[in-house]
Parts: C-alpha cells; sequence; structure tokens
C-alpha cells in the first residue's frame, strides 16, 4: 500500500542493474517528488532506457532498493505496473486497428469499467475524436505518438515514464505534445520523459542527467547551470567559423561549439578563458560573455564521464 503523506512519487538508491560484463546502470540515487514534471536526459546507451524499465516495474534491478509511488520497486512490481503508463521509444500499438479499436482493446487489458465512457473521454481530451476511425497504420509519428499517449493514460495512472516519445516527430508535433504533458500534470499527474532535446529538458520542473550508467547531475535546470563552474563567450561575427579549429585544444577551452551562427566556447577555469579570449582577437569578430546554457553543461558532463562499455 502507500503511504499517507509520501510526497515522493520515486525514491530509490543504488539503483543497479549488470547485463553480462557490463554495468548498465550503476549506483544511481533518484528522489522525484509527486506532481511534477522531469526530464531524464543522457547519451545513447547512457542506461536511461533501463533505469525507467525498473522503475516501473518491467526489469528487476541486480541491488539497490526504493519505491515507485509508494511501492516497493523490488517486491510490488505488479502493483506498479497498475499505477504506471509507460510509453516506449518505438510504436507499440496495433496498426491494423483504428485508433478506437487499439484504445478499446488497452481499455479490455486493464478490464477498465465503463469503457466507451472512457475511450470516448480520453479521445476528446487528446484531440482524436475526428480521427478515432482511422487505421493507426496510416497515422503520422505526431498522430502515432499522440495515440500512444492516449493508450498509457487510459487507466488513469498516477505516473507516466515516457521513453523519448517525441524523437523522429516535426517540431509542432513536439511542441503539442508537451502542451499535453503540462496539462496532465496541471491535473495531478507525475510524469518523467526521456529526452535528446535540450529544449524539451528545460521544460520540465527537474532534470535527471545519466551518462554511462552514472548519475551525473540532478535538480533545476537553473542550478546545474550554476553549479557546473562553467564559464562561457560567445564570438558572433563575419569570421567566427574561422577561429573554431583554432581554440580547439587551447588551455582554457575546454569545449568550442556552434549555436546558431554564434561560437561558444566553455571552459572551468574563467582567467584562462579570458586570456585566450584576449589572445583570439580577430577583426569582425566580436566577444561577449554569456550565461553557459544547458548544451554546454551536458558537453561538459559528458567529458567528465567515462564510457563503462569499452573494452566489453
Amino acid at each position: 500500500m502507500t503511504k499517507a503523506g509520501d510526497d515522493l512519487a520515486i525514491d530509490v538508491r543504488g539503483l543497479t542493474k549488470i547485463f553480462g560484463k557490463r554495468t548498465a546502470v550503476d549506483q544511481v540515487d533518484i528522489a522525484m517528488p509527486r506532481g511534477q514534471v522531469w526530464g531524464f536526459l543522457g547519451p545513447n546507451g547512457s542506461g536511461k532506457t533501463t533505469t525507467i524499465r525498473m522503475l516501473c516495474g518491467l526489469l528487476r534491478p541486480d541491488s539497490g532498493q526504493g519505491t515507485c509511488l509508494g511501492y516497493d520497486i523490488l517486491k510490488q512490481s505488479r502493483e506498479i505496473k497498475r499505477q504506471v503508463g509507460y510509453m516506449t521509444q518505438k510504436f507499440s500499438y496495433w496498426e491494423d486497428l483504428t485508433i478506437r479499436e487499439n484504445l478499446e482493446f488497452v481499455a479490455n487489458l486493464y478490464d477498465i469499467a465503463n469503457k466507451k465512457q472512457v475511450v470516448d473521454q480520453t479521445l476528446e481530451q487528446l484531440g482524436l475524436t475526428t480521427r478515432q476511425n482511422q487505421l493507426a497504420g496510416t497515422l503520422s509519428g505526431g498522430w502515432k505518438q499522440r495515440l500512444a499517449l492516449a493508450a498509457c493514460t487510459l487507466h488513469n495512472p498516477k505516473m507516466l515514464m515516457l521513453d523519448e516519445p517525441t524523437a523522429g516527430v516535426d517540431p509542432q508535433a513536439r511542441r503539442d505534445f508537451w502542451d499535453q504533458i503540462h496539462r496532465l500534470s496541471a491535473q495531478g499527474l507525475t510524469v518523467l520523459v526521456s529526452t535528446h532535446y535540450m529544449d524539451e529538458a528545460e521544460r520540465c520542473d527537474q532534470i535527471v542527467y545519466i551518462a554511462y550508467g552514472k548519475l551525473m547531475a540532478q535538480g533545476r535546470v537553473e542550478d546545474i547551470i550554476d553549479q557546473s563552474g562553467l564559464s562561457t563567450f560567445v564570438a558572433e561575427g563575419v569570421g567566427v567559423r574561422d577561429l573554431m579549429e583554432r581554440l580547439r585544444g587551447k588551455p582554457g577551452a575546454e569545449h568550442v561549439a556552434y549555436f546558431g551562427n554564434a561560437l561558444h566556447v566553455s571552459g572551468g577555469d574563467l582567467n584562462a578563458l579570458m586570456a585566450l579570449i584576449e589572445d583570439e582577437q580577430v577583426d569582425g569578430v566580436t566577444w561577449r560573455q554569456a550565461r553557459p546554457n544547458l548544451e554546454d553543461v551536458f558537453i561538459h558532463l559528458m567529458d567528465r564521464s567515462i564510457d563503462t562499455s569499452v573494452g566489453v
């Protein structure tokens, strides 16, 4: 049973999963309050999907303990599954059924009472009513995504776990999807969503960053940026592209990357970075110090992480 007054939707410590000689998730701790939207970030192969599957009762950890929605992740996986809506990376519904038929099938799996009423309400809430008789296999990526979201909220879960749900869809579909996520969150639903997109991460209340199975950062975006210790300078102008290779590897320039038409140069030693900028004054290029963005910080975190799959 859930604990009365427990304000943490996820509370796990030392979560670990090993496949053969590879440690996919290594001693991860997460404390996630109820009712928030959390972003789960990291490179491919970082352990995000494995962690999500352990949290929602689909995969048993090799070690670690804790709760999801107040249920023990080791002993009460069945109860967790009933309270969580899980959306996979790949569209996993039946393409030869209509949208309505897919939702009716899912309603039967969960033995939902008042099935027709619940399906009707879900179609309306997700904007699917006018397309309810369309075959799922004929839908675009954005509409498939919306159907998948409808299916995993049909049983009125307390939490959604969404594994890279916006991969491969257009910007408008991504924006519409996030509007739906925040609408659901405003109704009290807790959401954990993995993503590669920095703009999506910045829409979340808090973020967790994991790299090669290790938890690298957790908290509010602003706090993670402030705690990174990074300084960033931005170069703009006609000759800015010529600077990129010249700056790479020089003292102070830990990472150099383009953002739009500007060059970001970041490092942990402000004095060294300022000295470098002073030596790299070029006609037509202007420099200014700027607050590091989330991508600057994540590149920095990646440089500090170790790929544990090497040699496995």
